[in-house]
């Protein structure tokens, strides 16, 4: 067997084992995010950034749910990294808890990993924010204190990142197309 077809074999294999439930409870939190009339804050680290990033374009140019990516501004994320360290890199400086945090992470936080992302868990645990998340492993720090987490299965250990980044999109686009958040039609 290739290596291509190794890595499709793995994706079904995730594809019949993804929670689909969880997905759509994450639905209802974003469809009652908006309701309420609350911002979205999505973070992301390396690979999982740039899906933050599109996922944030793609929430409030078809749902209508103001979104913002807490690495897009690079001046502001370099400035607090320099200023105050790396591990409180990322704030939601004018979040509340009307608002809902989307985490995109392998490994959702721990202990000498991903430590930005610890600390805005636990800021937007405090705060009393909806904590959302789409993580692959065991979901560190975000699967322990979060509120609507969506698992990607590990099938194979040596892959977990390719995998992991490459479901963020996929539940991201199953997101954002679904009837009930879906505010705009597609161009295609």
């Amino acid at each position: 067997m290739s290596h291509v077809e190794r890595y499709l074999s793995e994706t079904t294999q995730i594809a019949m084992q993804i929670d689909s439930l969880k997905i759509e409870a994450m639905a209802q939190e974003l469809s009652q995010l908006y309701e309420r009339g609350g911002r979205l804050w999505i973070v992301g680290l390396g690979g999982s950034a740039a899906n933050a990033s599109h996922a944030a374009n793609d929430f409030r140019k078809l749902c209508g749910i103001e979104a913002y990516c807490l690495t897009d501004n690079v001046a502001e994320l370099t400035a607090r990294a320099n200023d105050e360290g790396w591990r409180h890199a990322l704030r939601l400086q004018w979040a509340n808890d009307a608002d809902a945090l989307l985490v995109l992470s392998v490994g959702g936080g721990s202990e000498g990993v991903s430590m930005p992302l610890i600390e805005v868990l636990d800021e937007a645990k405090d705060i009393g924010m909806t904590i959302l998340g789409i993580v692959g492993r065991d979901g560190g720090h975000t699967s322990d204190i979060g509120d609507c987490i969506v698992s990607v299965p590990t099938i194979a250990p040596e892959r977990v990142t390719p995998h992991t980044e490459s479901w963020q999109s996929v539940i991201l686009h199953s997101l954002v197309s679904h009837p009930d958040i879906q505010r705009s039609a597609t161009k295609w």
